[in-house]
């Protein structure tokens, strides 16, 4: 009889899964350009319009945790993260956790937004500045719930867009300026807000700039899912975030 031999498999670091909007089309990317080693990322989709209002996003709160069982439901998931700034602050940090784990309830229930508060904790930031994409009521809502975790507002500013098709397509020296051009010598970081932008290619740009730490979203999930699952690695080139926390 034949003894087969296993090892630890693909990914024996760690096993870290995304749920994305329907609409996305940057997240993977960024996700697979910094992903460590032995770190095996996986992907599901919650269904969405095109149109991200804060209707169509309270709406995913019911999708979570049918599109987290669709992730490894042998259990071998380390970690679960909703990927979505916006959805994530509108339906709330901890009803996402729930519904998360829900579907995966072996794995660590975390999202976007959750990631970013971790994240300009790390760098020592209280007094930031926001630029977003958004509407005016999700940077409404944003700005209300970052103050309520503690952080002064000094500005947000977004960019009146609604659909993610069209985010997804503003160029990266443009988020550039964007944020840049929000700063103030008082604000302690720059927090560049959506997924869906093309900050990461930028965000190192942004730093040397304005010489202080930059939060973007994708950077922020990314980092925050590592140290959740236990990876400590350093990534050079995507700001301080990912080098010196």
């Amino acid at each position: 009889m034949q003894v087969v031999r296993f090892d630890a498999g693909r990914h024996p670091r760690a096993k870290i899964g995304y749920v994305l909007l329907a609409t996305e089309q940057t997240i993977e990317d960024d996700i697979m350009a910094l992903r460590p080693s032995g770190v095996g990322v996986h992907f599901t989709r919650a269904a969405i319009p095109d149109s991200i209002t804060s209707d169509s996003l309270a709406a995913q709160a019911g999708l979570l945790a049918d599109c987290a069982a669709t992730l490894l439901p042998d259990g071998s998931l380390d970690v679960v993260c909703y990927a979505c700034t916006s959805g994530s602050l509108v339906i709330g940090e901890a009803r996402v956790a729930a519904e998360l784990n829900r579907g995966a309830p072996g794995a660590r229930a975390t999202s976007l937004i959750a990631g970013v508060i971790r994240g300009l904790h790390a760098v020592g930031a209280r007094r930031i500045v926001v630029a977003t994409p958004y509407l005016d009521e999700i940077n409404t809502r944003e700005a209300d719930y970052l103050r309520a975790a503690g952080f002064d507002v000094l500005d947000i500013q977004g960019l009146n867009l609604e659909r993610d098709s069209d985010m997804v397509r503003v160029a990266p020296d443009f988020i550039a300026e964007f944020a840049l051009s929000l700063d103030r010598p008082e604000a302690d970081a720059i927090f560049v807000s959506c997924g869906a932008l093309r900050t990461l290619d930028v965000v190192q740009k942004i730093e040397e700039a304005a010489g202080k730490p930059v939060i973007a979203s994708n950077q922020a999930m990314i980092w925050d899912t590592l140290r959740l699952a236990g990876i400590a690695d350093a990534i050079p080139g995507y700001g301080r975030l990912l080098t010196a926390h």
